[in-house]
C-alpha cells in the first residue's frame, strides 16, 4: 500500500509539474537569440524587449512564474545572480509566459507585487502570447539562456543543482556567468532544467 500511495504522488507531482506543456525544440548553444525585438510589458508599465535589457557583456534570459514551487524555491537565487552580475555588465531579463487562466498567482498584478517585494532590480515582463517562449524552446520554469556579448547561447538549463539551496554542489549559471564576464569558456554550456511546465497560451 506504502507504494501504490508513493506512486500515486509521484505520478500526481510529475502532472503538475507538465500541465500545460508544449515541448519544442530547445536553443542549440550557439544561436542566436529568438525574438529580441518582441516588446513585452515590464512590471513597471514599460514595453521592453530582450534587446533593450542587452548587456555588454551578455544578456540572461530566464523563463520563470509566480505559481510554480521549483520558481519560488529558486526565487531568491534568481534575484541575488540578476541583481549582482546586471552591475558586472551582463543584461536581465525575466519572462512569464504563463496562461493566468491556469494559475491567478501569474496575473500580472502579483508579478509586480513579487517583483517588488523580492528586490528585483531586472526587468520582469509578460510574454502575452508565449510566443517568445515557444521561440526559445523553453519548456519550464526556472529555465535559464544566457547569451556572450555577441549574442549567442553559451549556457541553457537550470540555476544550480538542487532545488533546495542547503544542498547545492554545483552553481552552473553563477559559473557560466563568470565566464561570460571574464571572457572565458562557459565550463558547462548545458543542464536539465527542472520545475514546472510552462502554460501556454493557445496558438491565435
Amino acid at each position: 500500500m506504502k507504494t501504490v500511495r508513493f506512486f500515486v504522488a509521484v505520478m500526481s507531482a510529475a502532472a503538475v509539474m507538465t500541465a500545460g506543456y508544449a515541448k519544442a525544440d530547445s536553443l542549440a548553444i550557439g544561436a542566436k537569440i529568438p525574438d529580441a525585438n518582441v516588446k513585452m510589458q515590464n512590471v513597471d508599465g514599460r514595453q521592453l524587449s530582450i534587446s533593450n535589457a542587452a548587456g555588454t557583456k551578455g544578456t540572461l534570459v530566464v523563463f520563470t512564474c509566480n505559481h510554480c514551487p521549483f520558481a519560488k524555491a529558486w526565487q531568491s537565487r534568481l534575484v541575488e545572480l540578476g541583481n549582482t552580475y546586471q552591475t558586472k555588465g551582463v543584461g536581465v531579463i525575466a519572462i512569464n509566459s504563463n496562461d493566468p487562466t491556469n494559475f491567478e498567482e501569474d496575473r500580472f498584478e502579483v508579478m509586480q507585487a513579487r517583483a517588488k517585494e523580492n528586490g528585483y532590480q531586472f526587468p520582469y515582463v509578460v510574454d502575452s502570447t508565449s510566443d517568445v517562449a515557444r521561440a526559445f524552446g523553453a519548456s519550464h520554469t526556472p529555465e535559464a539562456f544566457l547569451f556572450d556579448k555577441d549574442g549567442q547561447l553559451v549556457y541553457h538549463g537550470a540555476i544550480d543543482d538542487d532545488k533546495d539551496i542547503a544542498s547545492v554542489t554545483k552553481h552552473y549559471l553563477r559559473d557560466a556567468l563568470d565566464a561570460v564576464v571574464n571572457g572565458t569558456p562557459v565550463p558547462v554550456s548545458e543542464t536539465k532544467s527542472v520545475g514546472c511546465g510552462i502554460k501556454f497560451r493557445p496558438k491565435a
